[in-house]
């Protein structure tokens, strides 16, 4: 059968073609690593991070001019890159580019507008895109023994849910799972978005290592996953330049009783259009980290405004709302707050 190169572009390939690529990838980084370790060696002893950072300084010093790439960039994808912290930001994207061998800042623009695998590759570099199956369990736990029946208690089961910065979906999934315990599976909807299309797609394909279940209980792994034995994996869609699926020994596939539960958009967190109303609960766990103050704390402002009265905001371990009484948030806990007018 003749190989239709327009659909191998598309999906990255079969799971073994895939893998031969990344093993030879995977060579390849480390070498280019090894590298960089010895160059950055110094008489002065600095941590590894350190000595990246400066790495990516020195080297990028002649880039060009910030501002006009943060403008460049707010153009071609609505991104803003004021809102986020620059010296965070400024790095990743100077090491981005020194990947793609580029001499400064107009040349990666220039390919950003004309290369639609380089636009998603810089989506999802800048986007930090680390999640897991109930993250944190002590805080899930708290959810699943307050939370969620004070909700019930003050709203019912038809509960309206954001999974604001969704990642590769294990948090939206996560919510399914928790929610069942006390509403049947076909009255839970949970509305996901992210920024990031190729994550999104993730998200709703649903496969994952085994090393992101480990905080799933044993009853819901048991319930709703499936370990993937070689044939399934075979047949399983690569996406985007480096799919980390491709890779994997072990795999396991959520189930469809609990993906029909989710709905995925797209969406940015630094559009006031994009933030719904009228919600019960907002989980958005471990991304405004990136975020300037001033820009934290108008999206803490918008998901106020998002909720109902009464209605509660699940943040991350790496966040907290400073001055959460000025804008009308009460403190359930760390990580829990409630709407109060």
């Amino acid at each position: 059968m003749p190989i239709d190169l327009k659909d191998k572009r598309k999906t990255g390939g079969t799971l073994t073609e895939r893998k031969s690529i990344a093993d030879r990838k995977t060579i390849a980084d480390r070498a280019a690593t090894t590298r960089e370790r010895i160059n950055s060696i110094s008489k002065t002893p600095v941590s590894r991070d350190t000595a990246s950072s400066n790495l990516a300084v020195t080297r990028n010093s002649n880039l060009g001019d910030y501002e006009y790439l943060k403008k460049q960039i707010l153009t071609i994808t609505k991104v803003d890159l004021n809102s986020y912290k620059e010296a965070q930001m400024k790095r990743r994207i100077d090491q981005l580019i020194n990947k793609k061998g580029l001499k400064d800042y107009p040349a990666y623009i220039n390919l950003l507008k004309t290369d639609r695998d380089a636009l998603e590759e810089f989506l999802n570099h800048f986007t930090i895109n680390v999640s897991e199956f109930y993250r944190n369990p002590d805080q899930w736990d708290f959810m699943d023994k307050t939370v969620i029946p004070l909700l019930l208690q003050r709203f019912g089961k038809n509960l309206k849910i954001w999974s604001a910065a969704c990642s590769t979906g294990d948090e939206p999934y996560s919510l399914v799972m928790a929610l069942s315990k006390y509403i049947p599976l076909n009255q839970i909807r949970i509305y996901a978005t992210d920024i990031d299309k190729t994550i999104i797609a993730k998200a709703k394909r649903g496969i994952y290592d085994e090393k992101s279940l480990a905080g799933v209980p044993k009853e819901f792994c048991e319930k709703y996953f499936k370990k993937l034995d070689s044939a399934e994996m075979d047949k399983v869609e690569m996406i985007g330049e480096s799919d980390p699926v491709a890779t994997l020994k072990t795999a396991y596939a959520v189930s469809d009783e609990i993906k029909s539960r989710v709905t995925f958009k797209q969406a940015n967190l630094l559009e006031p259009k994009d933030y719904p109303s009228d919600y019960h609960m907002i989980v958005c766990r471990n991304v405004l980290i990136y975020f300037t103050e001033d820009a934290k704390d108008e999206v803490f402002r918008r998901f106020h405004d998002s909720l109902l009265h009464e209605g509660i905001l699940f943040i991350g371990s790496t966040e907290q709302i400073t001055g959460y009484q000025a804008m009308h948030y009460g403190r359930k806990n760390s990580f829990f707050y409630e709407r109060l007018d």
